[in-house]
């Protein structure tokens, strides 16, 4: 099977897909932004809590389910019903991860052409190019729509060469430079007046607010999205690996990268706001509240970079470069689970297929930039917070529910003979069965 659908060719390989997936807009765009909205260092504690105890036991759950099944989520999922009920069950769950990773996309792809944008803009004030540059730096139409196609048509280019020269082989470049970008930017911003004050935001947490029903939610639906959970994309990745891997310890490779890097992140990004703010840009309402919360940082960080002079061009652009890398990590993962699906349900080639799927997921990419005010923050907030924590919980309801304990103990054994005498294997099976539909739902109900 492998040698028809694809695998990864190695360890180091899988880590940096998956870890890629993880890493990507949810940890450098989507986790600062949520951290201050959400009383700063507060959140970051209940999502690295949420992040360990729910997300981690849900991703081994779906890489577990996607390399028994060796095929697409929905497949997979079907391949471990034993009635025809279940079999509809699981036709609705991976197959609405499938349409989740579609949506996620759509409006991924918007914020990552204005990543792209924001790239090319400093290069265009450099040369003197001022009417392009202010065109770039401007939301409207033409530009939105020109560079979400343009992200999309990149995502589509690596997808359509397959798992290894495509997925894997672009994930290897990728994820070291986002590092290496990612680390120089913070050692610049740490030395300029105002980050210890952001510094002492990000980690000084107030308890009072821990409970705070909008931030148990933010912070779930956060660790979800950026594990790229719910989305039926660990299922696909999972089918992708080696029985002679380790599942076990590949999901936790990949569950503290991701950890890592939102966290690292949030010491870029909280601390550049504050050193933003102590040179006159407006953060925070008078109320407190975060000014600009989607767009943050198109509009803080900008005017960070211009007041630093000349060196601010070349730091502008180091940074959107950051993050245009961090969406194509991700954007290749959501685009491969609907296209592994079209692929073997309806005998397609896998370059026909990425083109068919991708064309479709431009036309809602384009219908919310023709409907921004309505639809973009919608599609956020039902994919996100509800649909992504909501698909999970019903995959860990399979793993523990529906499939037979000694058949998934026979799976992860695949690579790990002795995962029966582990710590994981005694916790693990009622902590999915138990623990983690429950206090999801408790988490919505909560909300509510």
């Amino acid at each position: 099977m492998s040698s028809i659908r694809g695998e990864f060719s190695s360890r180091f390989g899988f880590i940096m897909a998956a870890a890629g997936s993880a890493v990507g807009l949810g940890n450098i765009w989507g986790f600062p932004t949520q951290t201050a909205s959400n009383g700063g260092a507060a959140f970051v504690l209940v999502y690295l809590i949420l992040a360990f105890c729910l997300a981690y036991p849900a991703l081994m759950a779906e890489l577990v389910i996607g390399r028994h099944g060796q095929a697409n989520a929905v497949s997979s999922l079907q391949k471990l019903a034993n009635s025809p009920l279940q079999k509809k069950f699981a036709f609705t769950v991976g197959f609405g991860g499938i349409i989740c990773a579609g949506l996620i996309l759509s409006f991924y792809a918007i914020v990552a052409g204005w990543m792209f944008s924001a790239t090319v803009e400093p290069i265009a004030a450099v040369t003197g190019l001022v009417s392009t540059s202010t065109w770039l730096n401007t939301q409207s139409l033409p530009r939105d729509l020109i560079f979400t196609s343009l992200f999309i048509i990149l995502t589509i280019a690596i997808i359509s060469k397959g798992v290894e020269n495509g997925i894997e082989k672009w994930s290897k470049r990728l994820m070291p430079a986002l590092l290496s970008i990612l680390a120089l930017l913070i050692i610049y911003v740490m030395t300029q007046e105002g980050a210890m004050e952001g510094l002492k935001a990000y980690l000084v947490p107030d308890f009072n607010s821990l409970l705070d029903p909008q931030l148990l939610v933010s912070a779930l639906g956060q660790a979800f999205f950026s594990l790229s959970l719910g989305t039926s994309v660990m299922i696909i990745y999972g089918s992708y690996i080696s029985k002679k891997e380790n599942l076990v310890s590949l999901g936790a490779y990949v569950t503290l990268i991701d950890v890592l890097i939102a966290f690292v992140a949030g010491l870029l990004i909280i601390p550049a706001m504050y050193v933003a703010q102590a040179q006159g840009v407006a953060i925070f309402s008078e109320s407190g509240a975060l000014l600009s919360e989607d767009t943050l940082v198109f509009q803080v960080l900008p005017a960070l970079f211009t007041s630093m002079g000349d060196i601010g061009y070349f730091v502008g652009f180091a940074f959107f470069a950051l993050m245009s890398i961090a969406a194509l990590t991700s954007s290749i993962s959501m685009l491969e689970a609907p296209v592994s699906y079209a692929v073997e349900k309806f005998a397609l080639g896998r370059v026909q297929a990425t083109w068919i799927i991708g064309g479709i997921i431009s036309l809602v990419s384009f219908t919310i930039i023709f409907n921004f005010s309505a639809l973009f923050g919608f599609v956020i907030s039902l994919t996100t917070q509800f649909s992504q924590p909501l698909i999970g919980m019903l995959c860990c309801i399979f793993v523990g529910w529906i499939w037979h304990r000694n058949k998934l103990l026979a799976e992860i054994k695949n690579g790990h003979a002795e995962a029966e005498s582990t710590l994981f294997w005694k916790v693990w099976p009622w902590y999915i069965k138990f623990v983690c539909p429950l206090a999801i739902a408790m988490v919505f109900i909560h909300s509510f």
